[in-house]
């Protein structure tokens, strides 16, 4: 049923969160066993109070996860959401991932909700740098502020170009597939619920149960997410 949805179609935007990624090896916020939050408080590390007042601890927490993101590589899904984006059976993908390995497998109409670990840029002068810099434990600007990942810390909104294309994408279509999310952040968790008030078809592949599966026309639970889309890419 879900791949003749897909093959029929006219405009089907993907919804992506932490399970897309954690297929990479990637390890997640949230989980019990490997959740990076597990021994940490986030609005002590990954905040715009520890950016301003704890600048030691916060660069060496995102060092450690800019060389994370380098140590992984996008898996089979990434590249399938690719293709399927150059046959025109996807129009683009809405990510709360920031690792950028939607992009790095190819596709390019990416929003990205929470910003991206493959690009630093300064806190004062707001210039861009590669996250490369991290790796060799550059933290400064040459106007002298601090290098920064370019993602959304605690504490801040969403990137309103990136939350607006979202919300046009979401509004458009006529399929959205969430993929990896457990929809539990808002406000990124209500997308679904756009697209389906504008009658778009819902499917939700998920490992574990979401607070919004009774909404969706169709839910996988407990399966990879590249196994599925090698499945419908067959």
């Amino acid at each position: 049923m879900l791949k003749h949805w897909l093959d029929d179609a006219n405009y089907t935007v993907v919804f992506t969160g932490a399970g897309m990624s954690t297929e990479s090896g990637l390890p997640d916020f949230r989980s019990s066993n490997q959740g990076l939050w597990n021994n940490l408080d986030p609005s002590r590390i990954a905040s715009t109070d520890a950016l301003n007042q704890n600048v030691h601890a916060f660069t060496e927490f995102y060092r450690q996860r800019v060389l994370g993101v380098k140590t992984y590589e996008p898996h089979k899904g990434h590249y399938i959401l690719a293709d399927w984006e150059k046959q025109g059976k996807i129009k683009s993908i809405i990510t709360q991932n920031v690792d950028g390995f939607h992009q790095e497998a190819g596709s390019e109409q990416v929003a990205e909700l929470h910003g991206t670990l493959q690009t630093l840029h300064c806190q004062t002068c707001q210039k861009k740098y590669s996250s490369e810099a991290y790796v060799d434990k550059e933290y400064h600007c040459v106007c002298g502020g601090i290098l920064r990942p370019s993602i959304v810390l605690f504490g801040e909104t969403f990137p309103q170009q990136a939350f607006q294309q979202a919300l046009r994408e979401t509004q458009a279509c006529d399929l959205f597939l969430v993929l990896g999310s457990s929809l539990s952040v808002t406000p990124a968790n209500q997308f679904p619920l756009i697209a389906k008030e504008n009658g778009a078809k819902l499917v939700i592949i998920n490992r574990e149960e979401t607070s919004l599966d009774r909404y969706a026309d169709f839910v996988v639970h407990k399966r990879n997410i590249g196994d599925i889309l090698k499945e419908l890419d067959s």
